[in-house]
Parts: structure tokens; C-alpha cells; sequence
């Protein structure tokens, strides 16, 4: 996938993830009531799963994946753990199963355009995979709110 270069990836990266919250919640409607799996069915397509890691009064951790070969049970992709900000209505990504947590990565507070940088990538690849995940209609159970 070739880069995107914002020009000022700080506001770009708060619309990405405002815009990946509403993604979400269009794809996952009562996210809020699963408490600790659910999964999305669509046709012909590899089921999308749904892990409820930690929830707090206003966030709530998840990691998205599919398990694209139903022999090896324990080998989900793209896994993306999300962290879902509830009172501000924001989704980020925290890391997927190719790149580790951003904490891990930069160390050094002072290379805050590497960190901008690096969130901007997992941010803009979660907002691509809601899209299409989107577009394939898949379908959770539905059982209650936030």
C-alpha cells in the first residue's frame, strides 16, 4: 500500500479516528453490549471476530481479526487491537499483528512526528479494513447499548 502524507497529520489522525469510531459502530451497532466475543457473519467470506479485552466506564479495548484458515484455530489477521475512547467518540489503534504498540516502538517522547507518523499508518490501514468490512455487510447479533 503506498503512504498517505497529511499535511497535518495531528488533526488528520483525530478525523481518522473520529472517522473510525463511526465505522465501527456502523459495522458493530451494539459493540457496547458484547462482553467478551461476538462474530460477524457475511456470505461467503471468513468470519470477522470480535474480542472484548478491557472496558472501563469510558473506553473499551478490543482486538478485530478473521481467522482466514479454519485449520490453524489460533492464527487470526490482521488481529487490530482498538482502543474505543466512549466519551469522546474516537477508535485507535493501538497495534496490529505486523506492527507492535507504538510505546514499544518509540521510546523517546521527543520523536513525536515518528509517533504521529506511525499512529497515522495503523489508523489509516483500521479506516481501509472498516470500509471494506463494510461493504461485505457483515452482520453481529445485536443485544443491547452502551
Amino acid at each position: 500500500m503506498s503512504l498517505v502524507h497529511p499535511v497535518n497529520t495531528s488533526l488528520c489522525l483525530e478525523k481518522l479516528c473520529e472517522s473510525n469510531y463511526q465505522k465501527l459502530f456502523s459495522l458493530i451497532p451494539n459493540l457496547c453490549s458484547f462482553r467478551k466475543q461476538a462474530t460477524g457473519e457475511t456470505t461467503d467470506k471468513p468470519a470477522l471476530h470480535l474480542t472484548i479485552i478491557e472496558r472501563t466506564k469510558h473506553t473499551i479495548t478490543v482486538e478485530l481479526s478473521h481467522n482466514f484458515n479454519q485449520d490453524l484455530k489460533d492464527f487470526m489477521e490482521p488481529a487490530v487491537k482498538i482502543r474505543i475512547y466512549l466519551d469522546a467518540n474516537l477508535a485507535e489503534v493501538l497495534k496490529d499483528h505486523a506492527r507492535p504498540q507504538v510505546s514499544t516502538v518509540y521510546k523517546n517522547p521527543a520523536q513525536s512526528v515518528e509517533i504521529m507518523n506511525y499512529k497515522w499508518r495503523l489508523n489509516y490501514f483500521l479506516q481501509k479494513w472498516l470500509d471494506h468490512c463494510l461493504q461485505t455487510n457483515y452482520k453481529f447479533q445485536s443485544t443491547g447499548m452502551c
